[in-house]
């Protein structure tokens, strides 16, 4: 294996040294701020929401899952010239008007999805489904000719996945997973500063993504008036056993194993997602998670906390190292989301609108020899002295760097537009179902994990459980 300063030859001491002129050169000379010891830089971005398409030249986009993640995927998108939504298919009645409401009368509606893969004018589907019906769909849609950008996680269980995988490989059309940091500017200069040996070599990493709300830990809205009536709760349920309507399920599904992947699968696979383009790994081998029911207790069988640990095995770009993941659903600290990673001669932190670099550097060992006798005192003095000469005057040079993105910066616009390039050029997604896997099998696992109190062997080039 090549270790990670083998992959670039240069220090952190030449990494700082050059960065304000590569960075410069790299990013159209960002503006910096502050001077000495930290400085900010601002990133740039191609400003896409001016380009413009002829009313042939649209891709006709379909919404299947109109609910809130739907329906604000949606309005990313159309931010976009390039598409323009047709039809949307939604369970419930005041959602498929919404939708109406929202993007105009234009847009047809139904219940039944199938409808809008039948249609010849549909070039692409959103699929914002409970997690339980993505493979279904996504793979109706691939062998339909439609396009696919899937919500994540790919899908609620890791074998449900391959088929997936394998009906995208047969189709002529893209099918993208929305995890939208793949697609952040931020994620890219990450990957760019860790590629050139910013935090030395790589051995731990820790995120996590914490919230501190009622609607955060999913307490969603649940219309009084919802019923059989205006909710098509057979489809709802798909192949589960039958049971008798409930709203609570309908509109808060996230929180019960018949339809969702718990917090896990819900938040752990976008700091997957996004630790994953960074490395560039295939992903974990050994995964354990613990937690359990903390605070929500409305009837919910998901946890509402759930610490993670994975094992990273030596690859190609990178060494061995550990992962530690956190969900709170009830964190009086005010919630957040973060990433850090550490490694031999510094840390970098993806947060917020923003990427840090702090760097550090061992010293050389002082000397313990306190509890020696004067000869062998005298002895190691001279020994340490030639060992760790004193260094000449160095120009200080800044400890931390921070990336800001622009205010306002949208990764999931940048994820549609991406989507939408794929669609037009015919080039690769940026996230596309076999990395989609590698970054959600791991997260459903450990939801499995920590229901079961076992730790899962897992084969990240396989994508299957040992």
């Amino acid at each position: 294996m090549s270790k990670k300063n083998d992959l670039n030859p240069h220090s952190r001491r030449t990494f700082l040294r050059q960065l304000g002129t590569a960075s410069a050169v790299a990013m159209g000379a960002p503006f910096i701020i502050g001077s000495g010891r930290s400085q900010v830089r601002n990133l740039n971005v191609k400003d896409t929401t001016r380009e413009r398409f002829s009313a042939n030249d649209r891709v006709n986009y379909a919404l299947i899952g109109a609910g809130g993640m739907g329906q604000g995927g949606m309005n990313q998108a159309l931010r976009y010239d390039g598409f323009r939504l047709v039809a949307a298919c939604d369970l419930y009645d005041s959602r498929l008007r919404r939708c109406k409401e929202r993007f105009g009368e234009h847009v047809d509606t139904t219940k039944d999805y199938r409808e809008i893969l039948d249609r010849e004018d549909v070039d692409a589907v959103l699929i914002a489904t409970p997690d339980h019906w993505h493979d279904t769909i996504a793979i109706d849609a691939l062998r339909s000719g439609k396009a696919v950008y899937c919500e994540k996680p790919v899908t609620q269980r890791v074998e449900e996945a391959h088929p997936v995988i394998e009906a995208a490989r047969q189709s002529s059309m893209p099918m993208q997973v929305g995890s939208q940091r793949t697609s952040s500017i931020l994620y890219a200069k990450a990957r760019e500063l860790y590629l050139n040996g910013a935090i030395g070599e790589l051995n731990f990493v820790e995120a996590y993504w914490d919230r501190f709300s009622a609607t955060g830990a999913w307490q969603y809205s649940i219309p009084p008036s919802a019923s059989p009536e205006n909710v098509d709760w057979k489809t709802f349920r798909k192949d589960l056993p039958d049971i008798p309507f409930n709203a609570t399920h309908f509109f808060r599904w996230r929180n019960y194993d018949d339809y969702g992947t718990g917090v896990s699968g819900d938040l752990f696979v976008h700091l997957f997602s996004g630790l994953h383009l960074i490395l560039g790994t295939t992903g974990p081998n050994r995964i354990y998670a613990t937690g359990g029911l903390r605070y929500w207790h409305d009837g919910r069988d998901a946890a509402d906390m759930m610490l993670g640990l994975f094992d990273y095995p030596e690859s190609g770009d990178h060494p061995a190292f550990n992962l530690a993941l956190r969900v709170n659903f009830v964190d009086g600290s005010g919630g957040g989301s973060q990433i850090r990673l550490v490694g031999s001669e510094g840390e970098m932190i993806i947060g917020g609108s923003s990427v840090k670099v702090r760097s550090s550097k061992l010293t050389p060992p002082g000397m313990t020899i306190g509890d020696f006798s004067e000869d062998i005192r005298e002895e190691y003095e001279e020994y340490h002295a030639a060992k760790y000469p004193p260094k000449p005057p160095e120009v200080i040079e800044p400890n931390e760097l921070e990336y800001r993105a622009p205010s306002g910066y949208s990764d999931l616009y940048d994820h549609h537009v991406n989507f939408h390039n794929a669609i037009r050029n015919g080039g690769p997604v940026v996230q596309d179902p076999t990395f989609a896997l590698r970054a959600a099998g791991p997260a459903i696992l450990a939801g499995e994990s920590q229901k079961s109190g076992r730790i899962i062997e897992w084969n990240p080039e396989l994508m299957r459980t040992v």
